[in-house]
């Protein structure tokens, strides 16, 4: 398995100030990725923030009254789920254009150090770019453009469970833009970056959408023994056959 340079936290914002600060951190990581002779760089791509009233709150308190029912299949969580996505959406506009706009920017910067950008799906239903607008996100790069989509088992499996996507339709579409993966386990608490095995998570069918020339990356707790790393090597391993 090979692996790729650290996380690239946060780099964006809608203030002038903080976004040209972020951006030389951004820079700056890439500069370490090349000295580190790095394949890749994988990126997060920043959040929607709300002064007052997050949808996510609501979600957050609906999900902790119900922990333990399925609510991919619960009518009034879907009523508030639809509900707060209709607020997101409209609240990230200047968000997503900061995004976007910070993308275009480290991409000619990340060439020049042939450095690949993969972006990663992330967790928090805040968190942008939202899972349905992945697929016209990285297929709207532009031609030559460094980046590609970068897959999170853990952040997928968990936005699962929240109704948000479905884990192998959200791979089907974004397999043509896959660059690597953060391999790591969701136990029944919902707790990430665990063992491979040690969760519910269906590596199997994730294992159908490895191919040769993808980055494969353990990304377990530090709490987690040596000998279930070893395990997870073991049963990934197994997997590629």
């Amino acid at each position: 398995m090979n692996s790729a340079a650290p996380n690239l936290f946060e780099p964006l914002a809608t203030d002038r100030k903080e976004h040209d600060q972020w951006l030389r951190y951004t820079k700056r990581s890439i500069d370490f990725a090349a000295q580190l002779k790095a394949r890749l760089m994988v990126c997060h791509l920043g959040s929607v923030e709300f002064f007052w009233f997050n949808p996510a709150d609501k979600i957050a308190c609906y999900q902790d009254k119900h922990a333990d029912a399925d609510l991919r299949g619960d009518k009034a969580y879907q009523t508030l789920l639809t509900k707060s996505l209709a607020k997101l959406r409209k609240r990230m506009g200047p968000f997503w254009a900061q995004t976007q706009a910070s993308v275009q920017e480290i991409s000619g910067y990340a060439a020049g150090k042939n450095i690949r950008l993969g972006f990663e799906n992330r967790e928090k239903f805040t968190e942008l770019p939202l899972d349905d607008d992945y697929e016209a996100f990285i297929a709207g790069l532009p031609e030559g453009s460094p980046a590609g989509y970068w897959h999170d088992t853990g952040h997928a499996d968990i936005k699962e469970e929240m109704g948000l996507l479905n884990h192998r339709k959200h791979l089907e579409r974004m397999a043509p833009h896959l660059l690597g993966f953060h391999l790591h386990d969701v136990d029944s608490s919902g707790k990430d970056h665990q063992p491979i095995g040690d969760g519910h998570i269906d590596f199997k069918m994730i294992s159908e959408f490895w191919r040769p020339e993808h980055l494969l990356v353990l990304e377990l707790s530090p709490r987690v023994e040596v000998d279930d790393v070893r395990r997870s090597k073991d049963r990934i391993e197994a997997l590629i056959g």
